[in-house]
């Protein structure tokens, strides 16, 4: 049976003073899916999220999310996604419950399905005990947590998270990666993961996507990348195999 596109793009280009950020971007991010979107800072990672959530407009190319063109539907496309941005922005003086409960508005989710959905994030991602904590206390760490959470009470088919374990010591970002699998698994949501901590990537995304200075220069399982190195043998990592198209720029 073939897999459901969930994320689309072709050709996708993004010029700022005539200056590729993006440059011909084509790739399909499918149903359920883990999808890691690799490249060091300033390879083209986060304008190619702003572009597939609505909040900048392509130079050229095409994008589909959920079937929707976010450069022509924006706002419905922002009501289908969540967003984990790679610097969380929070009101200090409100704590967890009132954070989401405001979140929750702004969404137009009724008070009883409201605190439904929040108590049940709010325990997935382990922040029960200090919802009512004010969010200026929390560690860099609880603020990623309560970051899904927000993205839970959305409860949207597709997660798009930009860094999520940056800053983050190594408890706290296994903590975090178990956190997105559970996403995966136990909500059916189709995750795009940004980031340039390769082991951790290789750890639980279903394929991966290499971008260097815009483009993407390679695509696919990592059983099917190891196939295109130059010696073959058993257990390539992906940072070997990452450093092989790195090299090669």
């Amino acid at each position: 049976m073939e897999q459901k596109p969930i994320i689309e793009t072709v050709e996708l280009t993004k010029k700022y003073n005539g200056q590729a950020a993006v440059d011909n971007l084509s790739f399909t991010v499918h149903e359920g899916e883990i999808f890691g979107f690799l490249g060091p800072n300033g390879a083209g990672k986060t304008t190619t999220l702003l572009m597939l959530m609505g909040l900048t407009e392509p130079s050229s190319g095409k994008a589909r999310v959920l079937g929707v063109d976010p450069s022509r539907e924006p706002i419905r496309v922002k009501g289908m996604i969540g967003y984990l941005p790679e610097n969380m922005g929070f009101y200090r003086d409100l704590n967890a419950w009132q954070t989401l409960r405001y979140i929750a508005e702004l969404n137009g989710l009724l008070p009883g399905v409201a605190d439904e959905r929040i108590e049940s994030a709010l325990r997935m991602v382990g922040l029960i005990k200090e919802a009512e904590k004010k969010v200026g206390a929390y560690s860099r760490g609880m603020r990623q947590r309560l970051g899904i959470a927000e993205v839970l009470v959305k409860e949207p088919r597709v997660a798009f998270l930009d860094e999520p374990t940056l800053g983050l010591d190594p408890d706290t970002t296994n903590r975090m990666i178990g956190l997105i699998e559970r996403l995966c698994k136990e909500k059916n949501m189709t995750v795009l993961l940004s980031s340039h901590f390769l082991h951790q990537v290789q750890k639980i995304c279903h394929r991966v996507g290499i971008m260097i200075s815009g483009q993407m220069v390679a695509q696919g399982h990592m059983k099917e990348l190891a196939e295109e190195m130059p010696e073959t043998k058993d257990g390539y990592s992906l940072e070997e195999i990452y450093m092989k198209y790195f090299r090669e720029e």
